[in-house]
């Protein structure tokens, strides 16, 4: 773990960097967020490149995502996806076309509000969710292979106070 901590990031040259040009600035916030930012990219990148497989784009796993694990009947409004999503309302109803055109989710009108269609999970949708989801997992546990166990603990617990601060903000 020693020889890990010696290695050194992009994160860490461009820290040097702004330190000999502003060393006014405190730099340590950066080493975090820096790295945080970093890091989502990377995930995101490559989750992109492991759902090709699938058909389909990030912002779809996570619609998918949420009406698979929101249980069955696999229903939610769009307003509902879209807590969990956090996309505009015009971007919810093209990504919500073009899942409905791709068969993965269908469209019902909900009974308790006549206005108001609920996106639903088709069977294929199901499958599809269902498999790329197994492999988003085992990528997230490759992502992690050189934390241990309390290493995880640890930063999902400084991760979460990051997140609780902000949302007091």
């Amino acid at each position: 773990m020693k020889d890990q901590m010696k290695e050194t990031d992009l994160l860490d040259e461009l820290i040097v960097d702004w330190k000999r040009e502003r060393p006014d600035l405190d730099a340590s916030a950066m080493n975090v967020v820096g790295r945080i930012l970093f890091l989502g990219k990377k995930f995101e990148k490559q989750t992109s490149l492991a759902l090709q497989e699938y058909g389909i784009y990030y912002t779809d796993l996570d619609v998918l995502a949420t009406l698979r694990r929101s249980g069955k009947p696999f229903q939610l409004t769009p307003t509902q996806l879209r807590k969990s999503v956090l996309i505009t309302s015009g971007a919810m109803t093209a990504l919500l076309d073009r899942l409905e055109k791709m068969g993965l989710l269908f469209r019902l009108p909900d009974p308790k509000d006549g206005r108001v269609s609920l996106a639903v999970l088709s069977n294929k949708g199901r499958r599809v969710i269902d498999r790329a989801i197994s492999s988003r997992f085992r990528a997230a546990e490759s992502n992690l292979l050189g934390l241990n166990k309390s290493d995880r603990e640890q930063l999902t617990q400084l991760l979460k106070k990051i997140i609780v601060s902000m949302e007091k903000q």
